[in-house]
Order: C-alpha cells, then sequence, then structure tokens
C-alpha cells in the first residue's frame, strides 16, 4: 500500500465538516442513527419535562405581547371595522398568531453559540448524528412542552372572546405547508446567524435583530395588510412575514391565490437562501473550529 493509499485509509470521518442538511440525509438512510435520532428525542423531551413549570411561564411571556395586540385592535375596531377586519376577526387572527409563534420560535438558535464559544461543540462532533439532531430534538421537544401550555390558553380565550374564524378547507390544506416552511424558515435562518460565532462572540446580538424584525414585520403589532406604506413593502419582501404571519392570513382567509402562490414562492425562495448560508456556515465554521481548537 502506497502512502497516498494509507493516507485516505488513515482519513477520519469528521461528521461537522459536511454540511448539515447532505449529513441529515445520509444520517436517515442509515436506520442505526435513526434509531439514535429518535432515542436522542426523547431523551431531550424527557428532560424538558424535568423543567416543564419554567418552560411554561417562558411560553406565557411570549403570549404576552400578541395578546396585549390583540385587546389593543379589538377594542379599537368595536362595531366597526379596521382594514376590512372585525372586532372577532382581529381575535381570530392573534389567538391563530399565538400558536403559530410558538410553533415557529427556534429558541435553541440561542443555545447553538454558547456551545461553539465553550467548546461544547467537541462533544457533539464526537456522537455518530450530524449536531443539526441535537437541535432538531430540542426544537421537537419544546413544541410539545410549550403547546401543552398553549392550546388550553388559546382554547379558552377562544371560549371568551369569541372569535370570528372563516375556515375553509382549502384554507386549512394550503395552511399546514405554509406553517411547515415558516418554521423551516424561522430555524434555518437563526441558524446560520447562530453559527456566526464561530467568528464572532456576539452573534447572539443578531438572533436579538432578527427577533425584533419578527415582531414590527411579520405581523405581530399589526396584521400585514394594515402595516403603512413602507413597512407594508418591507414586510412582503423580507423574509420575517413569511416566518409567522404568512401561515396567520392563511388560515383567517386574508390571502387571494395569487397572494398565496406569491407568498409561497417568495417562502421558498428565502428558506432555499437559509438553507446555503446554513451549510456554507457550517463548513466553513467547523473548518475554523478545527484549526483553532487543534
Amino acid at each position: 500500500m502506497t502512502n497516498q493509499q494509507m493516507g485516505k485509509s488513515r482519513k477520519p470521518f469528521v461528521v461537522g465538516a459536511s454540511a448539515p442538511f447532505s449529513a441529515l440525509k445520509r444520517i436517515l438512510r442509515t436506520s442505526v442513527n435513526l434509531r439514535g435520532g429518535w432515542a436522542l428525542i426523547r431523551g431531550t423531551w424527557a428532560s424538558w419535562l424535568q423543567y416543564r413549570s419554567f418552560f411554561f411561564i417562558l411560553a406565557f411571556g411570549w403570549m404576552i405581547p400578541p395578546l396585549i395586540y390583540l385587546l389593543v385592535w379589538a377594542t379599537a375596531a368595536g362595531g366597526r371595522a379596521i382594514g376590512g377586519m372585525t372586532r372577532g376577526e382581529f381575535v381570530a387572527y392573534y389567538l391563530a398568531l399565538i400558536l403559530v409563534n410558538q410553533i415557529t420560535y427556534s429558541q435553541t438558535n440561542w443555545t447553538v453559540g454558547d456551545l461553539i464559544r465553550y467548546g461544547q461543540m467537541n462533544r457533539l462532533l464526537m456522537r455518530p448524528l450530524h449536531p443539526l439532531f441535537d437541535a432538531l430534538s430540542s426544537e421537537l421537544a419544546g413544541k410539545v412542552v410549550y403547546l401543552a401550555f398553549d392550546l388550553p390558553v388559546v382554547i379558552v380565550l377562544a371560549l371568551i372572546l369569541r372569535p370570528e374564524m372563516h375556515l375553509t378547507p382549502g384554507n386549512v390544506l394550503a395552511f399546514l405547508p405554509a406553517l411547515l416552511l415558516a418554521w423551516a424558515l424561522r430555524f434555518f435562518w437563526g441558524y446560520w446567524l447562530a453559527l456566526l460565532a464561530f467568528w464572532a462572540t456576539r452573534a447572539d446580538a443578531l438572533l436579538a435583530v432578527q427577533d425584533s424584525l419578527v415582531f414590527l414585520l411579520a405581523g405581530q403589532v399589526a396584521p400585514v395588510a394594515l402595516l403603512p406604506g413602507l413597512l407594508h413593502s418591507a414586510a412582503v419582501a423580507l423574509p420575517f412575514r413569511y416566518m409567522v404571519g404568512f401561515p396567520v392570513e392563511i388560515l383567517t382567509g386574508q390571502v387571494d391565490p395569487v397572494g398565496l402562490a406569491l407568498g409561497f414562492a417568495v417562502q421558498l425562495g428565502w428558506l432555499a437562501l437559509a438553507l446555503g448560508l446554513s451549510a456554507l456556515m457550517w463548513r466553513q465554521g467547523v473548518r475554523r473550529y478545527s484549526a483553532v481548537g487543534g
């Protein structure tokens, strides 16, 4: 055997050196890693349940801003319509927004930077699973715990406030893929920002900026249709509306067929960019991480 062949045979397999999405596909093709991923999800969920009171408090804190704007817009509407929306439609919009916001919010992106900065990524890179699995397991566990609190609260609020929800089979069928794409866009957009921690110690500040833009442009302060000129144009063009507001607008019947097709196209376009940036940041970041860490 030549030296070159020996070098190739001894070359270790580094999980973190490949893009997260190709690695995830490779993992899903092997039953052993798939079982490991499911075990990781179950273990993460069990650990979250041990601290469910703390996470219930977090979930309640995240509900407060939409509840405030629900009361503001419902009171302002009174017995008349604002921007074509009645009081009951504002109630329906914000109750749906509470659930969509909780489902799409990616709290795990805030922990990725800490794992990188404090060297804990080494532990994840040693696993036979891509580190992306760790973030996804926390995502799934968090959704279950948060919704266990949110759903009863929203149901009680619906019984008290009596929303006007104009549901149709078409709206529901379009809402489900829009919700999934909204979560994926919000997760991977935050993921590539979090991976900037490979180069900058204060990358988390960009996640705070993202949350602020989501709050302003994703339909939380007001439905996007009611935003004034420049803010409305920015909301339609930038990715933040498609992380929260777009699925809510579909479910509440505010999107016509043309707007639906255009919205899905924009949502997929921003998601493709987020996936590409995540893959690039991971590949380049792990190389730098290995070089610095030895």
